[in-house]
């Protein structure tokens, strides 16, 4: 009778042994086919937005005017002129620099700060006040950049708050807008006050599923609050912390412009131009397509060499990869 049992059991993982590969997969898509459906628009999004414009490289290795076909026969192909003319700017080494320093330090400020928040979010024992932090936290994210550069004027303006308060104190005005020095400072910590509490969702979610017999054997063991983090709760979003550090290292160069140009003052200049608003500069403003395409597309290589060497060691050193 056992032995019936035990063969009634194994039979579907023996029958899908024998089954081809196409045949599991027709399985599995007969089972699964309604998940799809809220797949399949974000796949036509990324299609189409992300996917569909990328021909537009070509027209960096083009001397390109605006009206003219990318592939017509009136194309002039120079090869990699524009990459030589760009690396050969007087000021290449100081933009190259400052994104290079500016997004390297916002990562490691901004990625370890977002799983500390949802490790101590996740200890706390009051589910309510569990529930008004994350609000608190969730908020700033929802500011737009104007917004945010306006309450940082307000602060730290030469008539904000803190200057205010060191002239109250007998101290003269520090101007942080028109030093070069204070840009980087005020943009990375600006930028990890709005996102840190949106980004420890994915990290909240990760230890949500985290099996509470875990929790309550760490505890007859003896461990402390402060120890079942390191033995419970970080081993469990050890998978998630590693596909999220891959996806951050390969988009390390990455630095939006928008809102370095609107911090971006006479002063600051030296340490505020970075690649992304060279590139609006002399795309968007100066009208030079093919040179900032350029530019645009050396910053892309960097990022996906950086990928695929941040992918790699995290196969070699864990079980987690992206592919």
């Amino acid at each position: 009778m056992e032995n019936n049992l035990a063969l009634e059991i194994d039979a579907p993982e023996v029958l899908n042994l024998q089954l081809t590969k196409w045949e599991k997969w027709k399985m599995n898509f007969k089972r699964r086919w309604w998940s799809i459906l809220f797949i399949i628009p974000a796949f036509i999004y990324i299609i189409i937005f992300c996917y569909v414009p990328m021909y537009g490289i070509i027209i960096a290795f083009q001397d390109f005017i605006p009206g003219d076909s990318i592939f017509g026969g009136n194309a002039i192909w120079v090869g990699w002129d524009n990459f030589k003319a760009f690396f050969a700017i007087p000021n290449f080494k100081e933009i190259f620099m400052n994104t290079f320093t500016l997004c390297l330090f916002g990562f490691l400020v901004g990625f370890p700060l977002p799983i500390i928040v949802a490790l101590l979010l996740n200890s706390l024992r009051s589910k309510k006040k569990q529930k008004v932090l994350q609000t608190i936290f969730y908020a700033p994210h929802f500011i737009s950049l104007v917004v945010l550069v306006g309450i940082l004027y307000l602060f730290f303006g030469s008539n904000g708050l803190i200057n205010n308060i060191i002239n109250r104190m007998g101290g003269s005005t520090y101007p942080f807008f028109l030093k070069k020095e204070a840009f980087q400072p005020l943009f990375i910590l600006s930028g990890n006050w709005q996102d840190f509490g949106w980004s420890a969702i994915i990290y909240l979610a990760a230890l949500a599923g985290v099996d509470p017999a875990l929790h309550e054997a760490a505890k007859i063991d003896g461990a402390s609050r402060f120890k079942r983090i390191f033995s419970v709760d970080l081993p469990a979003i050890a998978p998630t912390i590693s596909m999220l550090l891959i996806l951050s290292i390969g988009n390390l160069m990455s630095c939006g412009y928008e809102k370095v140009l609107l911090m971006q003052t006479d002063g600051n200049i030296e340490t505020s131009q970075i690649l992304s608003t060279y590139v609006y500069n002399m795309g968007l403003i100066g009208g030079d397509y093919s040179l900032t395409t350029a530019a645009g597309l050396f910053n892309s290589v960097i990022n996906i060499i950086l990928l695929v060497i941040a992918n790699y060691a995290s196969k070699k050193f864990s079980e987690n990869s992206m592919w």
